[in-house]
């Protein structure tokens, strides 16, 4: 005779339950409180770095930031501890956005401006992706990636172009405009070339002869020009990858006469389970 015996999970498996899961009613509510609780300590950082606040909250919002602290290095212990495989949670992404979230403030005893690193832990937020089940957008994510790994050679062609486009307005402003309109360096004026041909334009540095101006209008012009370069590449990779995807999608409403069968590609002829010509129906 066979006696069924209830298991009752150790303390270890709720707690992974509770902490990784996101199925359950438990999980849901921890991720929520943790995301509330992510922005609170991100909101006190923010304000704490005003002058005004800091002056009046100032005791305050350390002592919040210090109790969110210990509260984030207890839930990152109980991750270590509850964790099925414990490497690969430490060198994971959440693992690391969850150690690096709390280091900020134990190493803000030896470097005190250290402590507005807090602020990396917005990054945890992300967490909202499991609670709201947005992973079923990854595929288009995909889609996006795999344009961008295609057409990574033809990004670097145009980096490199940049680079070598702006290296070479900086060097002609230095000698143009020199120290006395404020090019004082070539590399200064490479950061005066990167913000013009980016449209940026600070204002910081400006020339003052005419030949100098000619040279920053052109700068201008190639800067808007450039702009559509990356746009077209990424663009065009998109388009290609969307094509291919559609070449082997399904069309659901083909129907073979013969078999009676669906699922046929886009561009097939002949039905794929019984080999006769399939006509659309």
């Amino acid at each position: 005779m066979m006696i069924d015996v209830e298991t009752t999970p150790s303390l270890k498996q709720q707690i992974n339950d509770v902490i990784f899961g996101y199925e359950s009613r438990a999980g849901k509510l921890f991720d929520v409180v943790l995301i509330c609780m992510i922005v609170s300590s991100v909101l006190a950082v923010l304000f704490d770095s005003v002058e005004s606040y800091h002056e009046r909250y100032g005791d305050l919002l350390f002592q919040l930031e210090w109790f969110f602290t210990i509260l984030f290095t207890i839930e990152y212990a109980a991750r270590l501890y509850s964790t099925t495989d414990l490497r690969r949670y430490v060198f994971s992404f959440y693992g690391l956005i969850d150690l690096f979230s709390i280091l900020p403030t134990y190493i803000a005893f030896l470097f005190p401006t250290a402590q507005y690193l807090i602020v990396i832990r917005i990054m945890r937020v992300l967490r909202i992706f499991r609670i709201l089940k947005l992973f079923r957008y990854m595929g288009e994510a995909n889609l996006l990636y795999t344009a961008l790994v295609q057409a990574r050679r033809k990004i670097f062609v145009f980096l490199f172009a940049m680079f070598n486009l702006i290296v070479i307005f900086g060097a002609l402003m230095f000698i143009i405009e020199g120290p006395e309109n404020g090019f004082d360096s070539i590399p200064e004026s490479i950061y005066w070339a990167i913000v013009t041909i980016t449209t940026v334009g600070y204002g910081d540095i400006s020339p003052q002869t005419p030949l100098g101006q000619a040279v920053a209008a052109l700068a201008m012009i190639c800067g808007y020009a450039i702009i559509a370069v990356p746009t077209g590449i990424i663009g065009a990779e998109l388009m290609n990858e969307f094509q291919q995807r559609s070449r082997l999608a399904v069309d659901k409403n083909r129907k073979c006469v013969s078999c009676k069968s669906t699922g046929h590609d886009l561009d097939a002829r002949f039905c794929k389970f019984c080999g006769n010509l399939i006509h659309q129906t």
